[in-house]
């Protein structure tokens, strides 16, 4: 995703895949606990669907609109985590593998098919709401909407 974007600005808008189908309604962005960037959204995906996790990289805010470089189908069946909570190291992974994405170890090298897990790397986890941050060991946490 571009720098220099309020992810706070992010929630309550619309979420489209890659060929500008709606995905949802983006409800919580997750910052990376050692970088501080966005790292994840968490996009309600019906009205009585659940919240599933889209990388922000390589993901574009564009006209209001998050565009997200995946199929609807992809993100419906992504990982199952709660929300408003802290992702572990090891739910990070299995949401970077689910999206074909490698995980950056901490020491600035990638995994690959065959690495170790990201053990000690910030993970997401909410940010400046119910938990996460750095506070809470690592990872990525929940940037909260205006005035949360």
């Amino acid at each position: 995703m571009q720098p220099g974007i309020d992810p706070r600005s992010l929630i309550g808008r619309k979420a489209v895949g890659r060929d500008g189908t709606k995905i949802g309604t983006i409800d919580e962005v997750y910052l990376d606990d050692i970088t501080g960037q966005p790292a994840w959204a968490a996009v309600r995906t019906g009205l009585f669907g659940r919240d599933a996790f889209v990388p922000l990289d390589p993901s574009e805010f564009t006209g209001g609109v998050l565009r997200v470089p995946y199929p609807r189908s992809l993100i419906r069946c992504a990982p199952d985590f709660a929300v408003g909570r802290h992702l572990s190291p090891e739910q990070e992974i299995q949401l970077y593998h689910h999206y074909g994405l490698e995980a950056e170890l901490p020491d600035g090298d990638e995994e690959g098919e065959d690495g170790p897990p990201a053990a000690g790397r910030g993970s997401p986890g909410p940010v400046g709401g119910s938990g996460g941050g750095p506070e809470s060991g690592g990872g990525t946490g929940r940037a909260t909407g205006p005035g949360g």
